[in-house]
Formats: C-alpha cells, sequence, structure tokens
C-alpha cells in the first residue's frame, strides 16, 4: 500500500508481525489491533483481520510521522478488581500470563500486596475452598476480588499462591511430575490440548480420593459457571488418559510435606501426640488426618475440608479406619492414636470399605 501526496508517493508500508518486546507506539498499535481481532476457529476472517492489522500499522506510522515518533494511541481500559473487567476479554478459553488484577507480570503493583504466608497442603486446600464458598463466577477475562483470572488456571495460581495468573501451559514450569500413586491434596492434574493449545486444556485441584480403588477423587475446580468441589472419576470426565499429575515445588518444608501444626517442627509424619486430636483441636494435624483419611476412603464423612477444627466428621472418619483394622472398644474409639497415625501415613493396612455404614454419630 502506498501513501501519495500528489503525484509524488510519500511513503511504502508493508504488513508486518509486531515485535513482542518493541515498546514503540506503531507496535503496541498493532498488538491491540490483533489482540482483539477475532481467530478463525471463533468466527473470525483471515482477510479481515490482516485488513485490521494493515490499518493498524497505517494508522500507527502515520501517528508517528505527525506526532514526532511516538504513536497518538489511548490506553486500552484495565481490568478492575472486585469480579469483573471493563477490559476487552481474551479470545481464547484461558487468559495469557498476567500479573495481579490483569496488570503487566512484570510491571510492580500498586495494590499492597499481604506478606506471603508459606505454602502449605492445608493452606491450598483452604484458598480453593474459599473460592468454592464465594462461587466465583468463571470468566476468562476476569479478575476475582483477590486479583486473580477467573478461570481454571487463574483458580490455580491463587490456590497456590503465585504471584501472577499463569496458564495451563506454564503451571508445569512451578511444578514436578508425580505418580497417579502418589497423589496428595494440593497436587493438581492438567491436561493440555496439543491440537489447540486454546482451547480444551484444563486444570484441577486434587483433593484426595473418594474410594479405595482410587478410581473417583474429590476435584477443586474453576469450570463454568463456578467454582466447584466435586467427586469426579479419575482423571476427569473427558481425555481422561491425557491428565497429568503435578506437585508444586513451592510446597513449605518440601514437595511431601507442608501440614505440620503452626509453631511445630519436624516431620508430620511422626505422630504428634494424641492431645493434637479430639474436641477443640485446630492445628494442622488434623487437617493432615483428614486428609491421609479421604485418601483412604473417608472423604465421604467431610461435606467440607478437610481443616484444621477438630469436628465430628474426623471423628467418624478415624472410627470407620479403626474399625476396618478389625480393631474394637477403646481401639476403635475415633482418636487416632499411634498406630494409626502409623497406617494412615505409610499407607499399611486395609481402606475403609465404601459399601460399610458409617459410624453412629
Amino acid at each position: 500500500m502506498t501513501l501519495t501526496d500528489g503525484p509524488s508517493p510519500l511513503m511504502e508500508f508493508t504488513e508486518v508481525d509486531p515485535e513482542e518486546d518493541c515498546i514503540c507506539g506503531g507496535c503496541n498499535a498493532r498488538r491491540r489491533a490483533r489482540l482483539h481481532a477475532a481467530p478463525v476457529h471463533e468466527g473470525g476472517h483471515a482477510a479481515a483481520r490482516s485488513t485490521r492489522r494493515r490499518a493498524a500499522v497505517l494508522v500507527a506510522a502515520v501517528g508517528t510521522a505527525i506526532g514526532g515518533g511516538t504513536a497518538a494511541a489511548a490506553p486500552a481500559p484495565g481490568p478492575t478488581p472486585g469480579g469483573s473487567s471493563t477490559a476487552q476479554p481474551p479470545r481464547t478459553p484461558q487468559g495469557e500470563v498476567s500479573g495481579l488484577y490483569g496488570q503487566d507480570p512484570g510491571a510492580r503493583s500498586a495494590t499492597p500486596q499481604p506478606a506471603a504466608q508459606p505454602v502449605t497442603r492445608a493452606r491450598i486446600i483452604q484458598r480453593a475452598q474459599a473460592w468454592v464458598d464465594q462461587a466465583v463466577p468463571y470468566g476468562m477475562g476476569r479478575y476475582w476480588s483477590d486479583g486473580y483470572r477467573q478461570d481454571c488456571s487463574g483458580f490455580v495460581s491463587m490456590a497456590w499462591g503465585l504471584g501472577s495468573s499463569q496458564t495451563t501451559w506454564t503451571l508445569p514450569n512451578f511444578a514436578e511430575r508425580i505418580d497417579r500413586n502418589d497423589l496428595q491434596p494440593g497436587d493438581v492434574l492438567i491436561y493440555n490440548n496439543p491440537a489447540n493449545p486454546q482451547a480444551g486444556s484444563h486444570v484441577t485441584i486434587f483433593g484426595g480420593w473418594t474410594d479405595s480403588s482410587r478410581t473417583r477423587y474429590v476435584a477443586y475446580e474453576q469450570t463454568s459457571p463456578g467454582t466447584r468441589k466435586r467427586s469426579t472419576p479419575y482423571a476427569y470426565w473427558n481425555n481422561s488418559g491425557s491428565y497429568l499429575p503435578y506437585r508444586y515445588t513451592g510446597l513449605s518444608g518440601g514437595s511431601n510435606d507442608g501440614t505440620g501444626s503452626t509453631g511445630s517442627t519436624g516431620s508430620t509424619d511422626a505422630f504428634p501426640g494424641a492431645a493434637e486430636f479430639g474436641p477443640g483441636a485446630n492445628n494442622g494435624y488434623v487437617t493432615r488426618l483428614g486428609q491421609l483419611l479421604a485418601q483412604r476412603g473417608g472423604a465421604r464423612f467431610y461435606t467440607e475440608g478437610p481443616g484444621p477444627r477438630w469436628g465430628e466428621a474426623d471423628r467418624r472418619a478415624t472410627q470407620a479406619f479403626q474399625l476396618a483394622q478389625g480393631w474394637r472398644g477403646g481401639e476403635a474409639d475415633g482418636i487416632p492414636g499411634k498406630d494409626t497415625w502409623d497406617f494412615l501415613v505409610h499407607h499399611k493396612g486395609h481402606d475403609i470399605d465404601a459399601g460399610t455404614p458409617p459410624p453412629s454419630p
């Protein structure tokens, strides 16, 4: 295309893709044009998108020539906190990597952030449950009041306490691959669609096995219409064979730790003593107990959690596990002793039979 002033050509333009790291006004304008153009697989037309890009090149270049090197383009409105956004939503099933509230991930946030807390398994599940309780609506281009994008990968980024909203393709950069049999609450299952990287990918948070055969698990996930917690067939309802298990490498105390009592030291695999359990107990060992019981078939006793505050669900699940070992009387009182803890931590003995009626309240 050629611009002319009278019979003589003034300048000539060719269509080029914007440089990703260039900050000049022209490239900024072209990137905005490329972002807002609908992709072909969603009904957009390749020729129309090309026309928009050429128009953006022309406008940016003319602005540069007239304005002395800076394109006079107004910045696009940014997303606002609180679960809504005035910005044009991305036209992909999951947003791109972004900072809190949709800011540039490399920019320093102007919003004061609370001091980072140690990332433990209990903390991951608590944060995930908070979105479940709030029924956070699904939105690929929206950001919740805590700053995280309201899609599946933004949900996991929030639960893991990352300082930005990642994607299903970048979350593995913060994790390590594990075996299915090593899954523990707070780990995730990721599916990336190789045929169309921008569609169909998904991630769920593993909350514990719901049966002794390990064919179903409690899944925390962000999916339309909003955050949910439900029993899910392993690994998922569809594309089951393509989901891969991962563990966040930033877990406090190491990849297999992270649910110890606040202020306590040492591994949570060691029995902490019966005083840490029972009515009035509120600590990380109670959470750890509930998670272990859920993996051995006790998830059906919990309508929420497991959490750090001792409750009737913990007692009944513990008693069901003790009865499954053939223990009776004082050995099956619903309070974990050293043997109960040892069997759970080291996966010994029998799982809770899904067909056995739960102990009476």
